[in-house]
């Protein structure tokens, strides 16, 4: 499994799309073996979907997105939560692998 984090800053930012970075966790028997840190491309609309599917992202955790990215994640057969709070990358998949994650409103609203 590889988890997405859209980062800015070092903690999540709330707008995937808006990102300077995203945190791309391995996690393997439920422990993470490594993080990377990626710079997303540009934003175009649709891009990073597929830029995120290409580096084997599995799920993505966001505090906001469109409902046409979301749209895009699922036809790569990658998950989408939204509504995560803001956070430090290990923070948030410690609380996903535990089941705990909070997700709330999409901050999203286009």
């Amino acid at each position: 499994m590889k988890i997405a984090i859209p980062l800015a800053g070092g903690q999540l930012c709330m707008h995937f799309g808006h990102c300077e970075q995203f945190a791309l966790v391995s996690v393997e028997n439920g422990a993470v073996t490594e993080t990377q840190y990626l710079t997303p491309p540009p934003h175009e609309p649709g891009l990073l979907p597929r830029w995120l599917a290409e580096r084997g992202a599995t799920a993505i955790l966001a505090g906001g997105m469109g409902m046409r990215a979301q749209q895009l994640f699922a036809q790569h057969g990658i998950e989408v939560a939204v509504g995560v709070s803001a956070g430090r990358p290990e923070e948030i998949v410690a609380a996903y692998l535990a089941g705990t994650l909070a997700t709330g409103e999409n901050v999203c609203d286009h």
